[in-house]
């Protein structure tokens, strides 16, 4: 069978950042790795697999690994496992090397890793974070060095990527879907000679790639000679503590890439062009302040102050329209611009009707229909059958060599199950009165914080200003949000269907990963809005949050609650309620 000929890394059309990153990260592998985010189509897989081509062989002459984690794989392949064949043919326990020990010294390649398994994302966590895989199961005791670059790709609107991974990634790319014509002709020229003879077109391509082979060893050999100046470490700190990045990985790595940076060149120093060519690489995932809201337009009142006040204190200075302009038409609401409004701590106790924990309960008005199906969670059979897997070693030993076996031993299933909080915040003008936002805000700081008790999962969407943003994506809820709640601004018509529909994808996909997810759907809106959500997915088991506070309501709150088949709760009340609690 001839070999599969995989498209050559030099003749990939534009991409020259991409390219750079991934040559820096072959050069200099304690960078880390390269994350490539982007949509569809922009070349992100056509170049990382590309890449194996060009590595240059080690000091023992041998090609480096480049091995591709699939998303179906099991812990035993990427771990490794007991070697049954031998078991059973020689009666003796050995192991077989999984993915990670055949990546070492190499490339592990995941495509699309924001859809990778938990259990195999805290698999790669550990791993990463010491270089050595250890396997202690199935009756084996086994430890072997894994140290390899990670390189992912991924598409940001499939989902986002676990916290703990995305730091783990070196460098981080995002690429822009936008091309000129002239790069389009000639992409598509390029994939339609090689489509014609790949063998062919890889052989034309051969003498450029064997030349970026070299230039790479001549790089890797010249890195232990770059010096570094005092002023590049000052730099990297000062540039580093203004964007906010937590610890010191992304100082460690600013520094090792721009080293990279300076061999790829052929200098002997590092010099600004190699701090600015890669800083965007090493901050884009990692930076956590907010950009300075714009200046408001004359005539509007200063913004609150800071989140050390009282909740009294901002209510009396807050800049909010008032409630008359709050009541308009939603068409008068998209020409309003956008405004900042700080949250109110919610004076709420605990919230028993929404802990995941506590079977929901339908409110009268929801149809009968939708009780069970809408709180129903697609793959708990299945995940209830994979919780029992077969102890392969506990069987053998139980059968004592016979066949066929008389018993199949069976190890413990898991406990507990991964729970997620998924809130959709609506962010519409229409919430600006009378401080709803900023007491929805406050609601979902408290949502927050009783999730980072319970060790849980959060997700926080917000729509308004006519679009659907992401204030919070998928991780482990923080202990405290406020900041990125206030940085949220109010204003613009009510997406509601946009927003309902994509969180109903992102929790299809997060089902995919793992069937034994439970979601939990907060959607807290004033019911502004005459988009009807009748027909729309299941959001797992869902409860409608009404902060309508108008003299005269139009109970849409009600309305969407029963499309839904949710829970229906006023905040008014459910404020009041459990105030004394």
């Amino acid at each position: 069978m001839p070999a599969v000929c995989e498209f050559p890394f030099a003749a990939v059309v534009g991409q020259d950042a991409l390219k750079t990153a991934l040559l820096l990260n072959v050069i200099n592998p304690r960078v880390g790795g390269v994350l490539i985010s982007g949509p569809r189509g922009s070349a992100k897989s056509t170049l990382a697999r590309a890449l194996a081509a060009i590595l240059p062989d080690d000091a023992e002459g041998r090609r480096p690994p480049f091995v591709t984690l699939p998303l179906g794989a099991s812990e035993d392949r990427l771990t490794g496992s007991l070697d049954l064949q031998r078991v059973l043919s020689e009666r003796e326990a050995t192991f077989h090397a999984g993915l990670l020990a055949k990546a070492d010294g190499g490339v592990l390649y995941v495509d699309e890793v924001n859809l990778l398994p938990d259990t195999l994302v805290d698999l790669l966590l550990d791993v990463a974070a010491s270089g050595i895989n250890i396997v202690e199961r199935d009756g084996i005791s086994h430890t072997h060095p894994a140290r390899f670059s990670l390189i992912g790709t991924m598409n940001p609107d499939e989902g986002e990527l676990r916290p703990q991974l995305l730091d783990r990634f070196g460098l981080c790319l995002e690429q822009d879907a936008a091309l000129s014509v002239r790069e389009r002709i000639a992409i598509v020229q390029q994939r339609e000679a090689f489509d014609r003879d790949p063998q062919a077109y890889v052989a034309h391509h051969e003498a450029v790639q064997a030349s970026l082979t070299q230039r790479i060893r001549r790089a890797q050999r010249a890195l232990a000679e770059i010096t570094t100046e005092p002023w590049v470490y000052e730099h990297i700190a000062v540039r580093c503590e203004a964007a906010g990045v937590e610890g010191l990985r992304a100082d460690v790595t600013w520094h090792r890439a721009a080293l990279a940076h300076a061999a790829w060149r052929g200098a002997y120093t590092v010099d600004q062009e190699d701090l600015e060519t890669v800083a965007p690489w090493v901050l884009a995932h990692r930076r956590t302040t907010h950009h300075t809201p714009p200046p408001p337009p004359s005539g509007t009142p200063p913004p609150p102050p800071g989140r050390g006040d009282s909740g009294a204190d901002r209510e009396a200075s807050s800049a909010t329209p008032d409630h008359t302009a709050a009541s308009e038409a939603q068409g008068q609401w998209g020409a309003m611009p956008p405004v900042t409004q700080q949250s109110v701590r919610v004076p709420i106790a605990e919230l028993p009707e929404l802990s995941a924990g506590t079977p929901a309960t339908p409110s009268p008005s929801t149809p009968p229909s939708s009780r069970v199906r809408r709180g129903h969670q697609p793959g708990q059979r299945r995940a209830h059958a994979e919780a029992k897997q077969p102890d392969w070693f506990g069987t053998l030993i139980a059968n004592r060599g016979h066949w066929p076996w008389r018993q199949l031993r069976y190890r413990k299933a898991r406990t507990g199950r991964p729970v997620l909080h998924v809130i959709l915040l609506d962010t519409s003008a229409s919430t600006l009165g009378q401080r709803l936002l900023g007491r929805a805000k406050g609601l979902v700081d408290r949502l927050a914080r009783q999730a980072y008790a319970a060790r849980e999962q959060i997700v926080v969407l917000g729509f308004g200003n006519d679009g659907v943003t992401s204030i919070l994506p998928r991780r482990r809820a923080p202990k405290d949000m406020l900041s990125r709640l206030d940085a949220a601004d109010g204003g613009g018509g009510t997406p509601i269907r946009d927003a309902v529909l994509r969180a109903a994808r992102l929790i299809r996909q997060w089902r995919r990963q793992d069937a034994g997810l439970h979601v939990r759907t907060y959607l807290i809106t004033d019911g502004r809005t005459r988009q009807s959500l009748a027909g729309l997915p299941s959001l797992g088991d869902c409860i409608v949050v009404d902060t309508e506070q108008a003299a005269v309501k139009r109970g849409r709150g009600r309305q969407i609650a029963e499309q839904l088949g949710a829970l229906y709760r006023p905040m008014s009340s459910l404020e009041s309620s459990l105030e004394a609690t």
